[in-house]
């Protein structure tokens, strides 16, 4: 039998009422406090403590605090008057009994409506939450796209000023040419006018040589002096030391091109790293494991008994022998995606796309496959966007899969914000 509480204290105003119920050598918490507009009681085995109050009070802004095992009630009245007393006086069992079963309704529709209302908050704060997270995916995708403008047209203003600088360089290689081209016609015109001059001295001195007067021998010293003016003394020899360049790349060098051509000695050099690498990791397999579809049957064969792991590595190793089989890539990807290693998912099924080129009818199985994994990967990382449009990509290579378009529709739905069960 339970033990009622009954040295209970209370006090009251125009609008409130104090009650102090002490609940001693017990733990009281709210969950054993029940009360309702009318309706007060306390249940602490083996303490009991009911009361039908006077008048209806505000059951919501009502509190109750526990302190030194003893409960304060602080009850605002419905209408302000002074209560003969703290309970119902005169009430018969079966009024009790009818208050009791109207509180414990009223206590359940109020519940009700708090995890209705709270529902209710919890969607509106997960859409909020998608709004921003919509709207944060479109901020940043303007700047992306802001930054590849800016890069366009510094790259385009950058182009335009080699562009200049090349047609000024053509230009001063014509003015320069031109340069040359004038300074040899006066060279060759220097020349034939020597070569006239001495064909005249040649012919005066031969007439000289004919008549010896006093005015030939002035025209002979004339002459002589003419020879002198006009021909230079012989050059000085010397010996021309010239050095060369040397080469590097084992390309022919082009001025342009040598940024390209150390990239690309760079990529080689990577290139016979890695396959090195690769050598060293498969030097102990046998000859039937370094047969790619081997592997990949082996792999198959693990993943249909649910070891993901061990397919995993199996999809690695003929990977690793061939990196352009796109079934290696898909495979490898439902197994991370069994291991909810979703970033890693997206990436398989992104190399996959990339191998499946071009859609042709043949591999329309294996691209709608990698369009779905990576789709669910996106789904699981709440990115669902991303993943509706994975699954409508999968929807155009077959529209007539109704389980692809029950998913897209929910999916839809989790982005409208109208999922029933989000």
């Amino acid at each position: 039998m339970p033990v009622w509480v009954k040295d209970y204290s209370w006090r009251q105003t125009d609008s409130t009422v104090f009650l102090s119920l002490p609940m001693r050598g017990v733990r009281v918490t709210q969950a054993n406090i029940f009360c309702t507009d009318q309706y007060l009681k306390v249940s602490v085995p083996p303490f009991l403590f009911e009361a039908i109050l006077y008048a209806p009070v505000d059951d919501t802004n009502s509190t109750a605090k526990i302190r030194n095992e003893t409960i304060f009630f602080t009850l605002y009245k419905k209408e302000v008057a002074m209560w003969d007393s703290l309970v119902m006086q005169h009430a018969d069992k079966e009024m009790m009994q009818k208050i009791r079963e109207n509180a414990v309704v009223k206590a359940q529709e109020k519940a009700n409506e708090e995890v209705k209302s709270k529902a209710v908050t919890k969607q509106e704060h997960k859409k909020y939450a998608l709004e921003e997270t919509m709207k944060l995916e479109e901020t940043e995708r303007k700047r992306i796209e802001n930054l590849k403008e800016e890069e366009r047209k510094k790259v385009t203003v950058e182009l335009e000023i080699w562009k200049e600088k090349q047609r000024n360089e053509e230009k001063q290689r014509i003015q320069s040419e031109e340069k040359v081209c004038q300074e040899r016609k006066r060279i060759e015109e220097k020349k034939k006018q020597e070569i006239n001059k001495t064909e005249i001295l040649n012919a005066v001195s031969s007439k000289t040589r004919c008549t010896p007067t006093r005015a030939g021998r002035s025209g002979n010293i004339f002459s002589e002096k003419l020879k002198e003016e006009c021909f230079p003394a012989p050059r000085s020899a010397g010996t021309i030391e010239i050095s060369f360049t040397p080469r590097v790349f084992p390309t022919a060098l082009r001025e342009s091109r040598v940024a390209e051509e150390e990239e690309w000695l760079h990529k080689q050099a990577e290139a016979r790293r890695a396959m090195s690498a690769n050598f060293s990791e498969l030097k102990d397999l046998n000859e039937e494991e370094k047969n790619p579809d081997w592997l990949k049957d082996k792999g198959n064969k693990m993943f249909a008994t649910g070891n993901y792991l061990a397919a995993v590595n199996a999809y690695n190793l003929a990977i690793l022998l061939n990196n352009n089989i796109p079934a290696l890539y898909l495979n490898r990807a439902a197994c991370h995606l069994k291991l909810r290693n979703l970033h890693k998912t997206i990436e398989d099924s992104s190399k996959a796309l990339e191998l499946l080129i071009p859609p042709v009818p043949d591999n329309a199985d294996a691209r709608m496959k990698a369009y779905v994994r990576r789709g669910t990967a996106f789904c699981e990382l709440e990115l669902y966007v991303e993943g509706l449009q994975d699954y409508k990509a999968a929807l155009k290579i077959d529209p007539t899969s109704k389980t692809l378009e029950q998913d897209a529709e929910k999916i839809q739905h989790i982005i409208d914000g109208t999922a029933q069960d989000p």
